[in-house]
């Protein structure tokens, strides 16, 4: 019996170049839309959202058109006592949204805005006894966590022996016990591999220097395996493309030094044809509505295919390259 493949089909005239000069507009005029529906419902994820766009503000060079004083002082309304910090005042603080904070405040080179020790102290809090991560005080654990952890404490400069109580080995070991056969990673041991979940524990892994914990070649295969006719990735096998996977699975086979396991041709099509040529911004696929998470992960997805028109992102941060050598992270990578 024939396998049906899910995909969708570019259209013939679809955009093949990148509206550079519409996306920042429509990033940069996407705050101030304050009573729209769509921003009052997406409360829950504000401050990852600012992030979002900050970060494809400063990829395309247009940062500038940013208000830096308005983030900033939104950023420390979502402080907590404990150290996280939270989408928006008055919701609960998760290691998800203390990540986003950490990246704001370094984009701006304005660590000075983090408590930093009390900042350490929550993500300390949060490690369990196998080494793995909550997300927040109700206890979710998830891979997902354990990448927000370690790269929280490398932005902080707090992954040296003694600058936290966090135990980076068990961390280690709880990241390569969610490996599974297919050398792939899932959330939780026995979970199915997933292409988001394989770039926090493969992210994770790099910034310890431990990617010699991995099958790279048999990862390899996997994350290329998710290359559709349309030139899209998905996520894992039968899903439809999505354009945030040309940043998950681009990402994580620029840290294995595999993206020429791709055709890179295809994906770029993809993310062009993905664009909205009236409103600005990218959707998750051809003809669907755009939205600031996709733009960022079409952009950072292009600039990973070397776009000289766009400042080189870091596949492990997802932040511009130029920031993460300010902070004077390395990085591990396989070549």
């Amino acid at each position: 019996m024939a396998t049906i493949v899910k995909d969708v089909t570019l259209k013939q005239g679809a955009l093949k170049e990148l509206l550079m000069t519409k996306h920042s507009t429509y990033l940069a005029a996407y705050g101030s839309k304050k009573n729209d529906y769509e921003y009052c419902m997406t409360e829950y994820l504000r401050l990852s959202g600012i992030y979002w766009g900050l970060t494809a503000m400063d990829l395309l060079g247009q940062i500038e058109e940013m208000n830096k004083d308005e983030i900033l002082s939104y950023l420390n309304s979502c402080k907590h006592d404990c150290g996280g910090y939270s989408p928006a005042p008055q919701h609960d603080p998760s290691i998800l949204y203390t990540l986003s904070a950490i990246q704001i405040a370094c984009i701006y080179d304005r660590l000075d805005v983090i408590d930093v020790e009390k900042t350490v102290e929550y993500i300390e809090n949060l490690q369990n006894e196998n080494g793995s991560f909550a997300g927040d005080k109700w206890g979710e654990i998830d891979t997902r966590f354990s990448f927000c952890a370690i790269a929280s404490l490398a932005l902080l400069s707090k992954l040296k022996e003694g600058d936290s109580k966090v135990d980076l080995e068990k961390a280690v070991d709880f990241i390569i016990s969610c490996m599974n056969f297919d050398g792939g990673f899932g959330c939780r041991p026995g979970s199915e591999s997933h292409s988001g979940q394989i770039y926090c524990c493969l992210g994770a892994l790099s910034i310890l220097g431990q990617l010699h914990r991995v099958d790279a070649d048999l990862l390899g295969w996997w994350l290329c395996e998710r290359q559709l006719p349309s030139g899209g990735l998905n996520g894992r096998p039968e899903k439809l493309p999505d354009v945030c996977y040309s940043w998950w699975v681009l990402s994580s086979l620029s840290i294995l030094g595999k993206v020429h396991w791709i055709d890179s041709k295809k994906l770029i099509n993809f993310i062009l044809a993905s664009q909205d040529d009236e409103t600005g911004g990218i959707a998750d696929r051809p003809g669907d509505i755009v939205d600031p998470f996709h733009t960022l992960f079409g952009i950072t997805g292009l600039s990973l295919l070397g776009d000289s028109r766009l400042k080189k992102v870091n596949p492990v941060f997802c932040m511009p390259q130029y920031v993460i050598d300010r902070v004077g992270i390395q990085i591990q990578t396989l070549n």
